[in-house]
């Protein structure tokens, strides 16, 4: 017999096998001893009284064991070198692609512009330390994309693209934690995902796949109006039968590439702000009613939104017990963003805090047509990095007073490691963007006592939070509207956002490619 049951327990509780066993034998009326497994479903915090219960979704086998689970590896085998297919870009879209097509027989070639996950480390060191930024190995490019140094965040909305749970099973596979498959909101962490990464890519070369660092792409090879191949570092020519375009939402040599061949691209809607940080102390009284935290409960997080003159304002990657990174993928510009490692220590939380963007407010910049998104996003980051001192120093102010529109006189402890200094951001960022962050700052303190705090500092700025342009394609088939054997893929080509939507569309457009290129 299976039973489908649910508890309300302490955090403490909910950390101890045995007393979930017990509770879940009582529940179901019946003798511990009679419980052959327990295996949990799903496991959520409730936070809205005083004292925070973890809430279990648990099936129980009783008398009998549950059936074996099925393996992605296990599916997989040698794939022959007459169907080949080039990945570009090694990012969740353009991995899970790979594994896609070797479980179809077909040999991936993918082709990054950056470095291995771990000689990556480096680079970013160098970001960090001495503010010298790699264009081609940064925060946002190399083995494993902008998320692998991000939070780690596998929780997406959209159901509808695939099942989300085959792509949480995956990574399991590949080394992370079995929890990540049953927590409502998990995640992995900057420490363990390089591990995972290596082992994808092990895989992919095991089954016959082919992954190349430090392989940019300068050119596509087009015939009439389809593609065959691409030219790596201005000098190699690769073909074959179909390009899988997964290149990430900061790959702007690309979006260049695409319209200086009269390639199709559109500007699309996005978002910019800044980064917020508050004590992780204060968000976790704020959330869980405690001081100090209990110890069996995570590091509190939050999420945000409304709507302020007809634009949304919302909070973006939320780091609860994170850290505030530099995300510039060229000198001369700022840009941050937020990770944490897997146990979420750090006494800080952080957030984006950003206003979205509509194509026709980036209209100063209408001369450069469906770049003008693009244009606008790098002219901000080019500007602020100008008030500054020519390091990777962001300006920041504290929250109470870039609302009340005053420079700071001092400045909050912050994680951001290249540092931070004392700025009017409630003037340099656009006036549409900081007006509507002030209101909304003030809407959510009353929503959420503490949140409005001299205690936090905003942190410029946030803006690479999605593509600021799409690269549009058929519904059906994924190829590009108007160029056959390309598919674009991925947060990049404006259709995913974050490691779960897009390692889901490189999976559809890698099924589509087997379906369509052969």
């Amino acid at each position: 017999m299976i039973k489908e049951i649910e508890l309300k327990c302490t955090p403490a509780q909910a950390q101890n096998d045995q007393v979930i066993q017990q509770m879940a034998a009582a529940t179901c009326r019946i003798a511990v001893e009679d419980i052959n497994q327990v295996q949990t479903l799903r496991r959520s915090i409730d936070a809205r009284s005083k004292e925070p219960k973890v809430l279990l979704r648990l099936k129980v086998f009783i008398g009998e064991n549950p059936a074996p689970q099925s393996s992605f590896l296990s599916e997989l085998g040698p794939v022959t070198h007459e169907k080949s297919v080039i990945v570009v870009g090694a990012g969740p879209a353009g991995y899970f692609a790979a594994l896609e097509l070797i479980k179809a027989g077909i040999k991936p070639v993918v082709f990054d512009r950056g470095k291995d996950v771990q000689t990556r480390r480096r680079d970013l060191r160098l970001i960090q330390q001495f503010s010298l930024i790699n264009p081609d190995s940064n925060y946002c490019f190399g083995e494993g994309g902008a998320g692998t140094y991000s939070d780690g965040k596998l929780y997406t909305g959209s159901k509808k693209r695939g099942p989300v749970k085959d792509i949480l099973q995956i990574l399991v596979e590949h080394g992370a934690h079995p929890d990540i498959l049953f927590d409502a909101y998990p995640h992995i962490g900057s420490n363990r995902l390089p591990q995972i990464i290596t082992a994808i890519r092990e895989t992919i070369e095991k089954w016959g796949g082919e992954v190349h660092f430090e392989s940019k792409i300068t050119d596509l090879i087009l015939e009439q109006n389809s593609v065959r191949g691409v030219i790596v570092n201005k000098e190699t020519e690769h073909t074959a039968s179909a390009v899988i375009l997964a290149t990430g939402h900061s790959a702007r040599d690309i979006f260049y590439l695409l319209q200086d061949k009269g390639i199709r691209i559109e500007a699309k809607p996005f978002a910019m702000g800044i980064r917020i940080e508050h004590p992780q102390e204060l968000i976790d009284q704020l959330q869980y009613h405690q001081k100090p935290r209990d110890p069996y409960l995570p590091a509190a997080s939050y999420k945000m939104v409304t709507q302020v003159a007809n634009r949304g304002v919302f909070s973006f990657c939320m780091c609860p017990g994170g850290l505030i990174v530099p995300a510039a993928t060229a000198p001369g510009e700022i840009v941050v963003n937020g990770m944490s490692m897997a146990k979420r220590d750090s006494k800080f939380a952080n957030s984006g805090m950003v206003v979205a963007v509509e194509p026709e407010d980036a209209r100063e910049f209408q001369q450069h047509g469906e770049l003008r998104c693009l244009r606008y996003q790098e002219h901000l980051e080019k500007a602020i990095f100008s008030r500054g001192d020519g390091s990777q120093k962001a300006p920041a102010q504290r929250m109470s007073d870039f609302v009340a529109s005053k420079l700071s006189t001092d400045l909050a402890p912050a994680s951001y490691i290249p540092g931070i200094y004392s700025a009017p951001l409630h003037e340099m960022l656009p006036a549409p963007i900081a007006q509507r962050l002030q209101s909304a700052f003030e809407e959510f303190g009353k929503k959420y006592r503490g949140y409005f705090t001299s205690e936090a500092n905003v942190v410029g700025v946030e803006s690479r939070t999605s593509s600021p342009v799409r690269i549009p394609r058929d519904r059906d088939s994924y190829q590009h509207v108007d160029i056959a054997n390309l598919y674009p893929a991925g947060e990049g080509a404006g259709y995913a956002g974050g490691i779960v939507s897009a390692a889901l569309d490189g999976q559809a457009v890698a099924r589509a490619v087997a379906m369509n290129a052969f």
